[in-house]
């Protein structure tokens, strides 16, 4: 039985999340069935990283056991051929120790929220960037950013329905850059809160159009209370990036 880390790209649009839920079609489940019809049993994928309902990956991780004898390679093939049709892709895949986990074994984790900032709709981007037409300052924007860095209470940016024990986490970085139209928040941290990245991208939105100054920032962190949020981002901007894990827990690829 061998064990696979399996890097993963995906269109979050149709799936109701990462997660196996009840009502609607999740990646996890895309995955699944792919796996059970390459090995012919049930098969469990565990992920890095629960994405939520339209939330993109360009570099979700999961990991899978086979007993079948197949290199990374092949498997990253095998599984491409039976997620079909499905906008999920394996980009890579790796034979790992058995004691590789892709959620505990993760040292931290980075995404990047993109915005449209144009007058004129997307054409090509529907559905994969939040629309903001009115002109945003990504330096005020940036600037507020850094309050979130450090370690805090993050009670306001959490949503009510995260189920984690504690509302405090480690942001290690956050940048907001322009790129002509398009605005990109990137923020990475060890772990992250339900709706956290999408509750900060909502609120420096206030920055960058003038109704906030970068302050207020600070106070609505301090204060400790949702209702000090600004509104939270769609989640059609926001991608899970990238995941990072102890060097040496994978060998060289096959």
């Amino acid at each position: 039985m061998a064990r696979y880390k399996l890097t993963i790209e995906y269109d979050g649009g149709p799936f109701v999340g990462w997660q196996r839920q009840p009502n609607g079609l999740a990646v996890q489940q895309v995955l699944e069935e792919a796996a059970a019809r390459l090995t012919g049993v049930e098969t469990l994928v565990q992920g890095a990283g629960r994405t939520d309902a339209g939330v993109h990956a360009l570099g979700q991780v999961a990991h899978l056991d086979c007993d079948k004898p197949l290199t990374g390679n092949k498997m990253r093939e095998a599984m491409n051929f039976h997620v079909k049709p499905h906008p999920v892709a394996i980009i890579d895949s790796e034979i790992v120790d058995d004691e590789f986990h892709a959620r505990f074994s993760a040292t931290a984790r980075h995404y990047v929220y993109r915005i449209l900032n144009r007058r004129p709709p997307p054409a090509i981007d529907k559905g994969t960037v939040w629309h903001v037409p009115n002109r945003l300052d990504e330096q005020l924007m940036h600037e507020g950013a850094q309050y979130f860095v450090g370690h805090h209470d993050f009670t306001t940016f959490r949503s009510v329905q995260c189920q984690a024990k504690s509302p405090v986490k480690t942001l290690t970085a956050i940048t907001v850059s322009r790129y002509d139209d398009e605005i990109e928040v990137r923020v990475s941290a060890p772990s992250f809160l339900h709706n956290q990245v999408r509750s900060l991208v909502g609120t420096l939105k206030m920055v960058g159009e003038g109704k906030w100054p970068p302050l207020q920032v600070k106070q609505a962190l301090e204060a400790v209370d949702r209702a000090a949020c600004g509104p939270v981002a769609p989640p059609d901007g926001l991608y899970l990036d990238k995941v990072d894990y102890p060097a040496g827990d994978v060998p060289a690829a096959d």
